[in-house]
């Protein structure tokens, strides 16, 4: 026990005696000290009392007889001290001090199982008074306890199914056209309801059957105007009509055909027809067609483009003398001519025509639709009181149908239709009916993207190369390979010009730059060169327009969005014939550009490797024309200053 609290023991006696005191005093403050705490316990309630009286019964025991032991071990030291006591009196004042001082050092060291033996009551205090509130919470009723504590954990995977794609029943069940033109080949003669002059007409431009798409739409929109201009089949408003077919199809024939066939009738010439196309060069090309088919006839086909001025357009055209039957537009000049020439009148318009419906939605910011029908419907508040007026059709009752009115029947062709019901309702289409060869013949679908429908003739390939090599391997293409005559498209008209610039100084081929900083004049003749042999160079020509004789299309700069890439390779294998497309593409473009083309349909891009060896013989005349070229453009910068 003297090793326990006081260490090892010294040899003096009288360092002894004074530990033995200081050890009997610390025991005797300990007892009175518990007597106290068991006293002020005494006053608690009567089931905290039996608690502690259980717990301190042990503790109790275990200092009874710690003060037993205690008290013989003091008896013991008071006796030794006492025989010794008389040796060593004169060192007695000399360990007093140092007794004081070792005392201190004792009291601390008793102070420690104490503190300890303290800190085990009360942490067992806090267990027992945490207990009954844990044991005292409400429980429910079914025996189960109410916490207001978050359970953690439960958690279960559940198998979450993907979102599936609803389409309207006009989308998801369209009227499938047949994608093999060649093999569906039908007679003029076989579709019903084309009148014999246009059958001669057809016969005279060579044609003797129907692409699938014209065999399916033609008869579609003549029956439309079976009971003629003023009214709808049975007195009802028809249906729009819509058509999504791969470039080259024949689209444009496909409406041009019936449009001449209902206004062949008409008595009075006034406005009916509105085509809009979102370029000068495909509206020219809309025109010429209906100029065809309307030869020797009394109908007027009218151009307005902003090839003239607006003043030329209003006197020359026509159109402010409603002598035109058939206005061919594209949406800025038209809004003009809606605005500012006030003997422009759509009252009587029937058709609305939009080519290239995919880019007109997309253009719906110029508001040109809304333009259009606010001048085809009159307001509520006009007094017009003529029997052929027409208001803005509402939902279909009774009152609405008497008395009845002009039907605005539009439609819609596009070699990329969205499918998107939030962009076509931007167009107020009136139950629609789609006409559509690039139906996958199920109402959902999983793909990210949509899926469209490639000429037939196409043969795609990619050309992996670096920046630098690129000029090179165009130049290969177009002096080895002799890929001619070809369509060669960059993604902006600087690059165009460049290349163009490049080709022309590197000589041995013919080459024409056709882009949107050329006038229309300049263009057109760009459009007969290239006929001649020419090559244009430019993205301008990617939507519509019907060029002869593209045997291949080299997309020198990689097409960022898929509906840009079917317009641009669509410029050739064009009625049914063959066509080939490469597409230069960086290490960096390979994998999104595949999987871009991949996921629309494609049915397979093949790689096209070229070999550097087959470029070297190039490379010194390469460097001369890049040095003249930075020549040129140096110049041409200095006079644009």
């Amino acid at each position: 026990m003297i090793n326990r609290y006081l260490g090892e023991e010294e040899d003096s006696e009288s360092s002894r005696e004074s530990r033995s005191r200081a050890l009997l005093a610390k025991l005797q403050e300990q007892v009175k000290a518990r007597e106290r705490q068991s006293a002020s316990n005494t006053a608690d309630e009567d089931d905290e009392e039996q608690r502690k009286r259980k717990r301190e019964e042990p503790e109790t025991e275990g200092v009874q007889s710690e003060n037993e032991r205690k008290t013989d071990l003091t008896d013991e030291v008071a006796s030794s001290a006492k025989k010794k006591k008389k040796q060593k009196k004169s060192s007695t004042e000399n360990e007093s001090v140092n007794t004081g001082d070792k005392a201190s050092d004792n009291e601390k060291s008793v102070e420690i199982p104490e503190t300890s033996e303290s800190g085990l009551e009360e942490s067992k205090k806090t267990e027992e008074s945490v207990a009954p509130q844990i044991s005292q919470e409400p429980k429910a009723e079914d025996g189960s306890s109410q916490t207001t504590f978050h359970i953690l954990g439960g958690f279960e995977e559940k198998t979450v199914q993907k979102v599936k794609r609803v389409l309207p029943q006009w989308l998801a069940q369209p009227d499938v056209i047949q994608r093999d033109i060649k093999n569906n080949l039908i007679p003029i003669s076989e579709v019903p309801g084309i009148c014999p002059t246009l059958l001669k007409k057809l016969e005279a431009n060579r044609i003797q059957s129907f692409f699938p798409v014209q065999a399916e739409v033609i008869p579609a929109i003549l029956e439309s105007v079976s009971s003629g201009l003023l009214l709808g089949p049975g007195g009802y408003r028809p249906r729009d009509i819509c058509v999504s077919a791969p470039t080259g199809s024949g689209k444009t024939l496909a409406f041009v055909i019936p449009v001449v066939q209902v206004l062949s009738k008409r008595v009075v010439c006034e406005v009916r027809v509105l085509a809009v196309l979102p370029t000068k060069e495909l509206a020219q090309q809309v025109s010429k067609v209906f100029s065809t088919y309307t030869e020797g006839t009394s109908l007027k086909v009218v151009m307005i483009t902003g090839q003239k001025s607006f003043a030329a357009e209003q006197t020359a055209g026509g159109v402010s003398h409603s002598l035109a039957d058939i206005v061919v537009a594209t949406p800025g000049r038209l809004v003009d001519h809606i605005n500012k020439n006030s003997n422009f009148s759509l009252q009587h318009l029937r058709f609305l025509i939009i080519d290239e419906a995919d880019r007109m939605i997309d253009g719906m910011h110029q508001s040109w639709l809304t333009q259009v029908t606010k001048a085809v419907y009159r307001s509520p508040g006009d007094t017009q009181t003529s029997v052929f007026r027409r208001i803005l059709p509402g939902p279909i009752t009774v009152a609405s149908l008497s008395p009845p009115q002009i039907p605005l029947q539009k439609l819609l062709f596009s070699a990329t239709l969205t499918q998107n019901p939030e962009k076509l309702q931007l167009l107020d289409l009136h139950q629609p009916r789609l006409f559509s060869s690039t139906h996958s013949g199920t109402e959902t679908s999983t793909q990210s993207q949509e899926a469209f429908n490639f000429p037939q003739g196409l043969a795609e390939y990619y050309v992996p190369c670096t920046l630098s090599k690129k000029p090179l391997i165009i130049l290969h293409f177009l002096l080895r390979l002799k890929f001619s005559p070809a369509l060669c498209f960059t993604n902006s008209r600087e690059a165009a010009h460049r290349l163009y610039l490049l080709v022309k100084l590197f000589g041995g081929v013919e080459v024409a730059e056709f882009s949107s900083k050329l006038n229309p004049s300049e263009r057109q003749k760009t459009l007969k060169d290239f006929e001649q042999g020419k090559i244009p160079l430019t993205d301008a020509a990617a939507r519509g327009i019907d060029i002869n004789g593209v045997k291949c299309v080299i997309n020198y700069d990689a097409p960022q969005y898929i509906r840009t890439y079917i317009h641009r390779v669509g410029r050739t294998a064009r009625a049914g014939k063959a066509g080939s497309a490469f597409t230069f593409l960086l290490e960096v473009q390979e994998k999104c550009f595949l999987q871009m083309v991949r996921d629309a349909g494609s049915p397979g891009i093949q790689r096209h490797f070229v070999k550097p060896q087959a470029l070297r013989s190039m490379e010194t005349r390469y460097e001369q024309t890049l040095a003249e070229l930075g020549k040129v453009v140096k110049v041409k910068a200095k006079k644009q200053k």
